[in-house]
């Protein structure tokens, strides 16, 4: 009876797709109305259609910010920090194809900060015994690998912070990767570090 009985997307008026409506405070909005927020949004389902629309508004005159975009400086990896000295405007996004994906142009100004996280992951390296089976060294012994991510916090009504993950791939420490790694995050903080205002 649900596949019949959808609702209306308040935002376009169409019936959304087999997927359903996506909730709001005070109304629904189908998928394809839902692909063009931010990236960065976050608590749909408590925000209001009113501020929906504003939103999808803010998105819509991003279009034309995209298409005068300049990349000056390229920073980060599998996630890229895009910044357009000129304008004093940055992109945040993982795509290379990122001009037609309207990504959001943020001014280096509504940084609020930019701070880092670099996280440990400990596996256990194991042996095969006499018999055949896995088991433990004794004392046990680890393997150490790390993944450092980004956390920028901005002054934006649509959203407040853009965190992401700056490595795809493995990281030890001690290595000339892991070296590569820490300047990345350098050079993304001073970026986007908070000018004096």
């Amino acid at each position: 009876m649900g596949i019949f009985n959808r609702k209306n997307c308040d935002i376009c008026g169409e019936k959304p797709g087999l997927t359903g409506a996506r909730k709001l405070e005070d109304g629904n909005m189908c998928g394809k109305c839902t692909k063009k927020l931010s990236p960065f949004t976050t608590d749909r389902k408590k925000t209001s259609l009113a501020d929906i629309k504003d939103h999808l508004a803010y998105r819509e005159a991003n279009i034309p910010k995209v298409a005068e975009f300049r990349v000056s400086r390229q920073l980060g990896g599998s996630t890229k920090v895009l910044i357009d000295e000129s304008g004093g405007t940055f992109i945040v996004t993982p795509s290379n194809k990122w001009q037609s994906e309207n990504p959001d142009v943020i001014n280096i100004s509504q940084v609020i900060s930019c701070s880092s996280d670099v996280r440990e992951t400990r596996n256990e390296i194991k042996m095969q015994n006499a018999q055949g089976k896995t088991v433990s060294y004794r004392p046990p012994r680890y393997e150490y690998e790390y993944d450092f991510y980004i956390n920028i916090q901005v002054n934006s009504p649509y959203f407040n912070q853009i965190n992401f993950k700056l490595n795809n791939f493995r990281v030890d420490r001690g290595t000339g990767i892991y070296r590569d790694m820490e300047n990345q995050v350098y050079d993304i903080q001073q970026a986007l570090q908070p000018r004096q205002r």
